[in-house]
């Protein structure tokens, strides 16, 4: 009675250990598996540390870059505010020299205007001249025949 039921409790006790191994070689394969999974992820960790460094390198060098742009923009805004007040006071010394040239020019073409008018009465004079002399000859003609008429 119990060796029949021994005999089936070592042939489940076998395929039992059969079963205990192909697990244990799966566990093992598994397990395997899991260490180079986790190896990689290790190494994927490493390479995203690595471009985690490099970026906050570049931050760093982008960092660098903006404040010496920031300092290139403040000097150039500097420079240009002075040239802008350099031009400011050059141009309005300019119109104060075209003032000064436009009143020189507005006092020139008045006293040409003045000379323009008494050549215009010399002119007048000349013209009138010439008539009084014409009348003044004619006048002593008459006189001349009146001074006859009363000698006569």
């Amino acid at each position: 009675l119990i060796l029949p039921e021994l005999k089936e409790i070592r042939f489940e006790q076998a395929e039992l250990k059969t079963a205990l191994t192909l697990t244990n070689k799966r566990l093992d394969d598994v397990n395997t598996h899991l260490a180079d999974q986790s190896r990689r992820i290790d190494e994927t960790n490493k390479r995203i540390d690595e471009i985690n460094k490099r970026i906050d390198e570049t931050n760093k060098r982008i960092d660098e870059t903006n404040k010496r742009l920031d300092a290139v923009q403040a000097e150039f805004s500097r420079r240009l505010d002075a040239v802008r007040a350099e031009l400011v006071s050059r141009i309005d010394e300019i119109n104060k020299r075209l003032d000064a040239i436009h009143d020189d020019v507005i006092l020139r073409i008045d006293k040409t205007n003045d000379r323009l008018n008494q050549l215009y009465l010399v002119v007048v004079r000349r013209d009138d001249h010439e008539e009084l002399k014409t009348r003044i000859e004619r006048l002593e003609h008459d006189l001349a025949a009146l001074k006859q008429r009363l000698a006569a």
